[in-house]
């Protein structure tokens, strides 16, 4: 009788008790069995940001590509890099006002587009709203962003469009110790053997051409818009933080305005001394210096605004996968006759610096871990000899203490261990 009340106990303390919370009798448990229903779900959701994920990648790799694709084909007849840095840039006007069209058409609240101003200003002080404020804030944002660009189509005279790419990569190993200096953020030794790998990579590609005189002069170049790229992001995150897509969208129609209203004239001062030619205006290629404004545009918008819908490690693998494109169609095209040995090694040290650099930051903890899981799950499958002389012990003293003793089954234990093994 003392065994069947035991049973009884033990399966009515397992029971969703009428008139409570989800079963629940206290808080806490209240709170694990509305995180067990949430883990129910979770992989549902996960599963959802991750095919997000790679759509966001997709179309990354697809405008990263052929804008550096168009912006090589536009600078044979056209070579004013700084005009086309400056003409893209200015295309950050569009999007407040798309956002805000957005709003209007797809959401039942109508707000007028200075509400919006406002309400999306309040990210850079709970002050009034200035549009002083705005230009000042964004000036030094606007600099970095056009030379970066600048730096980037400078180095697209020199060198390939496979080789700007995978160099422009370095811009995550750039952020990391400037993270690391500036932001004080967690020293990873993983990611120091990441940066090694991308100056070792940096070194392989001038390489690959012989050290000679344009290979060096656009590694330089594209080093060089790595390193302001990098800057451009401590920066944003050590004055703005994070912030949303809207805040976003203001944000760069404000980068597009001052570069429309004060950049103006570095684009004329480098024409009247000879810096750069502009044919006339029937000879200007606008379909392809159009074409990679716009398609800068939309790298920006989902660089940017990916992180909402997806993880941000796909939204960084979407620069990667431009390398593999550019290579593709640079060897497809004949630009490139082929990539060569040394270029090849090149090519795979900064993948693999890259690679490494998306990884989190707990990822030891994480890979201990499963690894301590599977040596778990490997012991448990593959029993030893006297694991099952024990076995067969413990099962014929189950079978006494069923009769008349009070001592719990161990054959019980390993069910409530391993629901999937219930009996009868």
């Amino acid at each position: 009788m003392n065994v069947m009340q035991l049973i009884v106990l033990s399966f009515s303390s397992h029971l969703p008790i009428k008139g409570s919370d989800e079963s629940a009798d206290t808080p806490a448990q209240a709170a694990e069995l509305k995180a067990d229903k949430g883990c129910r779900c979770r992989p549902l959701a996960v599963l959802g940001r991750l095919l997000v994920g790679l759509v966001v990648a997709s179309c990354l790799a697809a405008s990263w590509a052929g804008m550096t694709q168009l912006a090589k084909a536009a600078l044979r007849d056209f070579e004013s890099p700084f005009f086309m840095a400056w003409h893209s840039a200015s295309w950050n006007l569009l999007l407040f006002p798309g956002y805000c069209s957005g709003r209007l058409l797809t959401f039942s609240e109508r707000r007028w587009p200075l509400k919006h101003f406002s309400e999306c200003g309040r990210f850079l002080s709970e002050d009034a709203f200035l549009l002083r404020r705005l230009l000042k804030q964004t000036a030094p944002f606007s600099i970095l962003w056009t030379l970066t660009n600048y730096l980037y189509l400078m180095a697209l005279r020199n060198i390939s469009a496979t080789d700007a790419s995978a160099l422009f990569c370095c811009n995550k190993a750039f952020v990391f110790l400037l993270s690391w200096i500036v932001l004080k953020d967690r020293f990873m030794g993983v990611r120091i053997v990441a940066v090694i790998l991308s100056i070792a990579g940096i070194v392989l590609i001038a390489y690959a051409d012989g050290f000679c005189h344009d290979s060096i002069v656009g590694v330089a170049l594209v080093v060089g818009s790595a390193s302001t790229s990098a800057l451009y992001k401590v920066l944003f995150k050590l004055l703005l933080g994070s912030v949303r897509c809207r805040e976003v969208a203001l944000f760069l129609t404000a980068l597009g305005a001052f570069n429309l209203l004060f950049l103006s004239w570095v684009s004329v001062v480098l024409y009247a001394t000879r810096v750069e030619h502009w044919p006339s205006t029937r000879d200007v290629p606008w379909d392809q210096l159009c074409g990679l404004a716009a398609l800068l545009l939309v790298f920006n918008v989902l660089v940017n605004c990916g992180a909402a819908v997806t993880f941000p490690a796909l939204v960084s693998l979407g620069v990667f996968l431009s390398i593999p494109v550019n290579a593709v169609t640079d060897v497809y095209r004949g630009v490139v006759p082929g990539l060569g040995n040394v270029r090849l090694a090149a090519l795979i040290v900064l993948c693999l610096a890259f690679l490494l650099l998306l990884l989190p930051e707990e990822w030891d903890s994480i890979a201990l871990e499963l690894l301590t899981k599977f040596r778990g799950e490997t012991a448990k499958e593959e029993p030893g000899p006297e694991s099952a002389e024990g076995g067969s012990l413990v099962g014929g003293r189950t079978r006494v203490a069923g009769v008349g003793s009070s001592v719990p089954s161990r054959r019980c234990s390993e069910t409530r261990d391993f629901p999937t093994a219930q009996g009868p």
